[in-house]
C-alpha cells in the first residue's frame, strides 16, 4: 500500500509515526534520501466540506500518481490529510501536530484558519499553500511563507464586476450574497474600492447568507427592493444552487455570478434547470475547457477507474495546487540545498513560471520575492446544457 493510501486509511486515528523535528524541517523528512513529509488541513466534513471533499481528492491523487512516477527526485511525498470540519482551533491543532512530526511544508484550506495560521507559519518558517485566495495572503511583507496558487477572490470579483458593467451597459445595482465567514467577506471591501477607482457605474450592497437556510427567499426579497439585477455569490456550490432554484421559483428578473467556490458543475448539477444563464467566474479550466493539463488527471483516474468528469474541476483545483508546491521542492532540490522551509520559499520565488497545462489561470503560476500572487487570469462561464460554456478566458482585471 503506497504512503498516501495508508496514511488516509488511518488519517481520523493517529498521524505517521515520524520523530519530532524543529520547524522548517530538519530530520529525516528534509535530509537525504527519506520521504517529504507535508501536512494536510482539510476540510471533509464541515460547512464547505462538498467542494473541499474533491480539492482534498484531488491533492492525495496528485501524490499518490507523483509517487507512482518515481516521486521528487526519487523521494516519495509522505503525506498525511486530516479533516478539521471549518473549524479554526482544530486547524490550529493539526498545524502543530504536522510541526511536531516533521512537515517542510503544509497545505491549508479555508481563509479564516489560513489568516489564523499566518504569523505561525512565518515564525516557523514552512511554506503554506491553501484554498483559500485572500489578496493579504499574497503580500510577503504580511505572510512571508504564504503562497497563493490562483487569481485572489478580490481579482475574481474585479473581472465580475467588469463584466456586470459591460453586461448592463449602464447603471447597475449589485447584490453581494456571502459566507458569514472571512471567507465570504474577503473580497468585499476591494470590490466597493474597485467600482470607485474604476469609475463602474454600480452599486453594491452586502448579504451574509445564514448557514443551513432551507431557501433566500428573504435575502432576495431585500436584494429586489434594492433593485439588484445581479447577484455575485462567493459561497460554495450547495447555498449558490439554491438562490438559483429561489430566483427562478420567484420569477426574478437577476442573474448569479459565482465566485470560484461556486463557479462549478455541482452548481449546475445541484440546481438543476434553475442554473441555466447563469455566470460564473472561474480560475481553474473545468473538464469542458479540455486543457492539456487534464491529461495526467484523466490518465490517473482512468486507472482508477473514475474520470475527471466525475470528480469535477475541485479535484483539479486540488491537484494543481499540490502539483505547484510540488514542483517548489523539485526546485529546491534541483538548487542542491537541503530540503527545509526556507529553501522551498527561495525556489518558489525564484524558480520562474510553473506550467499547469492551461489549468490554473493563463496557464503558468508564477511567484516573487515581491509577490506571492501566482497568477490573475480567470475564466469566465455561462452554464447552459448542464454544462459550463467558456464566455472568455484569461481573463485578468483592467
Amino acid at each position: 500500500m503506497s504512503r498516501i493510501r495508508w496514511a488516509v486509511a488511518v488519517t481520523a486515528a493517529l498521524s505517521l509515526g515520524l520523530t519530532a523535528c524543529a520547524p522548517g524541517g530538519g530530520d529525516s523528512a528534509g535530509e537525504g534520501d527519506g520521504p517529504i513529509k507535508i501536512g494536510i488541513i482539510a476540510d471533509l466534513t464541515g460547512a464547505t466540506g462538498d467542494v473541499g471533499a474533491p480539492y482534498n481528492e484531488g491533492m492525495l491523487g496528485y501524490i499518490e500518481w507523483i509517487n507512482g512516477e518515481g516521486g521528487i527526485d526519487g523521494r516519495e511525498i509522505d503525506a498525511t490529510s486530516k479533516d478539521y470540519a471549518y473549524d479554526v482551533p482544530t486547524a490550529e491543532r493539526l498545524y502543530k501536530e504536522y510541526i511536531n512530526e516533521g512537515a517542510v511544508a503544509i497545505q491549508g484550506w479555508g481563509t479564516g484558519d489560513s489568516e489564523a495560521l499566518m504569523n505561525k507559519v512565518s515564525a516557523d518558517e514552512l511554506p503554506f499553500m491553501s484554498a483559500s485566495y485572500a489578496e493579504v495572503l499574497t503580500d510577503p511583507n504580511e505572510a512571508p511563507y504564504n503562497f497563493v496558487v490562483a487569481p485572489t477572490y478580490s481579482d475574481q470579483m474585479r473581472v465580475a464586476l467588469n463584466w456586470i458593467s459591460e453586461d448592463a451597459g449602464g447603471p447597475a445595482q449589485v447584490a453581494m450574497f456571502h459566507n458569514d465567514s472571512p471567507f465570504g467577506l474577503a473580497p468585499l471591501e476591494d470590490g466597493q474600492n474597485w467600482i470607485s477607482e474604476q469609475g463602474l457605474d454600480l452599486t453594491m450592497e452586502p448579504y451574509a447568507m445564514p448557514a443551513g437556510s432551507a431557501n433566500y427567499v428573504g435575502l432576495l426579497s431585500q436584494a429586489e427592493k434594492q433593485g439588484a439585477k445581479y447577484i455575485v455569490i462567493q459561497n460554495v456550490s450547495s447555498p449558490a444552487a439554491q438562490v438559483a432554484k429561489d430566483i427562478k421559483a420567484q420569477g426574478l428578473d437577476m442573474k448569479i455570478v459565482c465566485l470560484n467556490w461556486c463557479a462549478d458543475e455541482q452548481f449546475i448539477d445541484t440546481a438543476g434547470d434553475a442554473a441555466e444563464g447563469h455566470i460564473l467566474v472561474q480560475p481553474f479550466a473545468p473538464i469542458t475547457a479540455d486543457q492539456p493539463g487534464h491529461e495526467d488527471i484523466q490518465s490517473f483516474l482512468e486507472g482508477e477507474g473514475s474520470s475527471l468528469e466525475e470528480k469535477g474541476l475541485h479535484y483539479a483545483q486540488g491537484w494543481y495546487t499540490m502539483h505547484v508546491m510540488a514542483e517548489g521542492i523539485r526546485a529546491a532540490l534541483e538548487n542542491g540545498e537541503e530540503l527545509s522551509g526556507p529553501a522551498i520559499k527561495d525556489a518558489l520565488e525564484t524558480m520562474g513560471p510553473i506550467d499547469t497545462g492551461g489549468v490554473v489561470g493563463t496557464g503558468e503560476v508564477e511567484f516573487s520575492a515581491d509577490s506571492h500572487r501566482g497568477s490573475t487570469g480567470s475564466g469566465i462561464y455561462q452554464a447552459e446544457g448542464g454544462e459550463m460554456k467558456p464566455v472568455e478566458t484569461g481573463v485578468t482585471p483592467e
